[in-house]
């Protein structure tokens, strides 16, 4: 029976699921952002979060477990050096995955995973639209029933401008060419 057996198997044995996703994991690691199918960048995000996530401790402890798992000095060199001070401050959730649509060949779903604090186009849109949320105002009301003012002031009626036609110059006209004909 394979009860509360939830995760994957991605329809491989264990040490080549391990050694994929460990691949895997070096990848998205070293260049930030990988393309893959949903299925295994999901297994991905179950299997690299908490390894990305023991980076923020950098004990000698710490770096042979993720050294274990990864296989990858290179690797884990990044990740305990610039990868930790981007994630120091996040408690969680450390990777997207945004989906791409289906691939040509067999028609799987495509994606996306990336290093949330690595994607600067979308850091940067985040960072106009908080702009752009300040200033923009909501058409309900904050729920406060607005005052109305004890007397309104009647409207200013101004009287309306007399605008002159304005005179268009005449327009001289160009000799119109002759066209020679060539016998």
């Amino acid at each position: 029976m394979r009860h509360n057996k939830k995760f994957n198997h991605l329809s491989r044995k264990k040490a080549h699921r391990d050694a994929m996703l460990s691949n895997m994991t070096s990848s998205l690691i070293l260049h930030k952002r990988i393309y893959t199918t949903l299925a295994k960048a999901k297994a991905l995000r179950i299997y690299a979060e908490p390894l990305i996530n023991r980076a923020k401790n950098d004990s000698t402890a710490s770096r042979r477990v993720v050294f274990s798992y990864l296989q990858n000095k290179y690797a884990v060199t990044e990740l305990f050096t610039n990868i930790s001070q981007r994630i120091a401050d996040r408690p969680g959730g450390y990777t997207r995955i945004l989906k791409l649509g289906n691939r040509l060949g067999d028609n799987a779903k495509t994606c996306f995973i990336e290093l949330v604090d690595y994607n600067e186009a979308m850091l940067a849109s985040k960072n106009e639209r908080a702009a752009k949320k300040t200033t923009r105002r909501s058409r309900r009301s904050s729920g406060k029933k607005a005052e109305k003012p004890a007397q309104e002031a009647p409207a200013k009626v101004e009287a309306p401008v007399k605008e002159e036609p304005v005179k268009e110059a005449p327009v001289a006209e160009a000799p119109a060419k002759e066209e020679e004909t060539a016998e």
